[in-house]
């Protein structure tokens, strides 16, 4: 489980938006395609190793070899597409807002998922929490800064429920979803925000014991993930990387959508991240 490290939530978010970990700049070729995803299930070689079908299957469907990279956080992957070490990334939704703006990262596609997707905020089984307004003066967990369903959507809904995070709240960030929920099983924390998608699959595969744990409330929906390209990638080469995903059927190709954790994709367009870009600016994350 990543470290938890209690910040000042100011003095975080100034640094995040202002730096990052900046991949090394790459000269970019028609010979390989460099594909980064956010570290929303942690960084680590093994979680590189799990989605090496994924690389595999994007290489066959470009007809060129596929460097897929995971940086160790998720302003590093923005980063990436701006000095041109990645052609493609897979973007929380505050992340591509942050890109988009930035470096005019051009977006592709989605999953059916994305469109109305969660936050959950999670609890221990045993805890008596009934609503939110409930964790006032408790422990609690956000993922990485720069997380849409990590932070960005959980702070929202924690301000609409009468909590101030800065005031009311011991909160940490844990730098991803699992990190999260792997923090509320074993009661470092009190209560955590994460990934609905994540919370399913770490609780249906036995990566946390899902007797430990319960979801205390569920997030209005909202538009996240999303696939995106460098600006300046070659519009065939991003019409057939679009392509590899729309192919993607359940019953044939279950094995990379369970990678993705998802059913089936859809063209995306900027124009749905009005209410992203809207809620950051308010809560000022842009």
């Amino acid at each position: 489980m990543a470290k938890l490290v209690k910040q000042s939530r100011r003095t975080f978010l100034a640094g995040a938006i202002a730096s990052g970990t900046v991949l090394p700049l790459r000269v970019v070729g028609a010979d390989k395609v460099s594909v980064g995803m956010i570290p929303d299930a942690g960084a680590t070689q093994v979680s590189i190793e799990e989605k090496a079908p994924l690389r595999d299957y994007l290489s066959k469907s470009l007809g060129l070899p596929v460097n897929l990279v995971i940086p160790t956080n998720y302003n590093a992957t923005v980063e990436g597409l701006g000095n041109g070490s990645l052609d493609f990334a897979y973007l929380g939704a505050l992340t591509y807002v942050k890109a988009h703006q930035s470096y005019g990262v051009i977006p592709l596609v989605q999953r059916e998922a994305d469109k109305h997707f969660h936050s959950v905020f999670v609890t221990q089984s045993t805890a008596s929490f009934k609503q939110l307004s409930d964790l006032k003066g408790k422990r609690f967990a956000f993922g990485d800064i720069n997380s849409t369903s990590g932070h960005l959507i959980p702070y929202q809904e924690l301000k609409k429920a009468g909590v101030d995070v800065d005031h009311d709240l011991q909160f940490r960030y844990t730098g991803s979803h699992a990190a999260t929920l792997k923090a509320v099983e074993a009661e470092a924390v009190d209560a955590g925000a994460l990934d609905e998608t994540v919370y399913g699959s770490m609780t249906k595969d036995g990566k946390v014991d899902a007797g430990k744990v319960r979801i205390l409330y569920t997030s209005h929906p909202f538009v996240d993930y999303v696939w995106v390209a460098r600006k300046d990638t070659d519009a065939k080469l991003r019409e057939n990387f679009a392509q590899a995903f729309l192919s993607l059927k359940e019953g044939k190709s279950d094995a990379i959508l369970s990678i993705l954790r998802g059913k089936s994709f859809e063209r995306a367009d900027d124009v749905e991240y009005s209410d992203i870009r809207s809620i950051a600016a308010e809560l000022k994350m842009l």
